[in-house]
């Protein structure tokens, strides 16, 4: 057997890749895409209820939404 720790070889780790932010915003835009009609229903249903437009609107929920979904499809 050959001896492996003479350290005649210094192993470099490879570069830690990046996910482009252009990928991100694609994603990003199509989760927000699909959250935003689910994000109108559900806020015109609280008006309806509640008879107010009271806390966040429709584009605000979805972009909540979005936000939350895009960066837990980067982390796997």
């Amino acid at each position: 057997m050959s001896d492996q720790t003479s350290g005649g070889f210094d192993y470099e780790a490879p570069a830690k890749r990046h996910t482009p932010k252009t990928e991100f915003a694609v994603y990003f835009a199509i989760i927000f895409a699909a959250c935003l009609p689910l994000a109108c229903l559900t806020w015109a249903l609280s008006l309806l209820k509640n008879g107010t437009a009271n806390g966040r609107g429709p584009i605000k929920r979805a972009w909540s939404q979005a936000n939350i979904i895009t960066p837990m499809i980067f982390a796997a």
